[in-house]
């Protein structure tokens, strides 16, 4: 499953440009990971998913989970994803939605789900560069009361989030690397 995994980002979320894409840290590369290809595709997500909860998680260690959250709107199909693959298996495991800010009316929350019904959460990103956009959806979680110390993301692209967010207490367990990817050159 995680060669399938490799293979269908390969070929359908990384992109290369002599142009540099700007990201969402700010930062500028010419290697660009787009992983909503694989999060906005049904049999991909699914793909996805069963692999996090089948193999992923087992193999670093998250055995009870109670909740996944992330950032709106990258780690939003993710936790939906997980939440239905545990239901296979008859599982309660709740998603979390983190607002990147507040609603203007109704009750003002950054965090939407069953807050009411976890106390711990594990973290969950698309693509982690600086770890920005993960560090906010943690700290959102935790000014909710909810436990934050590990978390999962599918691409890290080694470009110091990681240790970023280790700083923030959190250890995040990538399903890929950037080098995993070998040399990446545009054909």
């Amino acid at each position: 499953m995680k060669q399938d995994l490799l293979d269908l980002i390969r070929n359908h979320a990384y992109r290369y440009s002599e142009q540099p894409f700007t990201l969402a840290s700010g930062k500028q590369s010419r290697h660009y990971f787009n992983c909503k290809e694989i999060t906005l595709v049904p049999d991909r997500l699914e793909l996805l998913c069963k692999y996090i909860v089948d193999e992923h998680l087992p193999q670093v260690g998250i055995t009870k989970p109670e909740a996944f959250g992330g950032l709106t709107m990258g780690a939003d199909p993710i936790c939906y994803g997980i939440s239905l693959e545990f239901r296979k298996q008859n599982k309660n495991v709740y998603p979390l939605i983190i607002r990147k800010t507040s609603k203007e009316h109704g009750t003002k929350k950054l965090v939407e789900g069953a807050v009411h019904a976890v106390k711990s959460c594990v973290i969950v990103d698309d693509v982690i560069t600086t770890g920005g956009s993960t560090i906010q959806a943690i700290r959102s979680l935790r000014d909710s009361g909810i436990e934050v110390t590990q978390g999962i993301c599918i691409l890290d692209r080694q470009e110091g989030g990681m240790e970023a967010i280790l700083d923030e207490g959190v250890q995040i367990f990538p399903i890929f690397k950037k080098s995993d990817f070998g040399n990446l050159e545009h054909a």
